[in-house]
């Protein structure tokens, strides 16, 4: 089972307790854009196995967003944090890079 730990509120929660909310650090679209531009949003984007970042909402617990690194393939959690982050702080891309050489955040921009 998934367990991940709530930055807001500090409970390690289950994934019972969550709701998944898609891929973090997505420039997603607005009403402007073209049709294009929202096709490759909704239906373009790459998904291989390995170091994702995801949103997260605590349901039953206090309710906030927040985001988790976690590998897909393994379901090892790098870390959590805030929602309203721009990018994973330093220390969780340092997780990541110790256990996987040659993997680097530029990838995910």
């Amino acid at each position: 089972m998934l367990t991940l730990h709530c930055p807001y509120c500090g409970v390690a929660a289950d994934e019972t307790d969550l709701h998944a909310g898609g891929q973090a650090h997505l420039k997603r679209e607005g009403p402007d854009a073209s049709d294009d531009a929202f096709e490759d949003y909704l239906f373009m984007r790459e998904n291989p196995k390995g170091v994702h970042f995801e949103r997260w909402r605590h349901v039953y617990g206090c309710g906030k967003w927040f985001y988790a690194a976690r590998c897909t393939a393994t379901l090892e959690v790098f870390g959590t944090y805030p929602a309203q982050t721009t990018e994973p702080p330093q220390d969780i891309r340092d997780k990541i890079t110790a256990k996987r050489p040659g993997w680097a955040w530029g990838a995910f921009k």
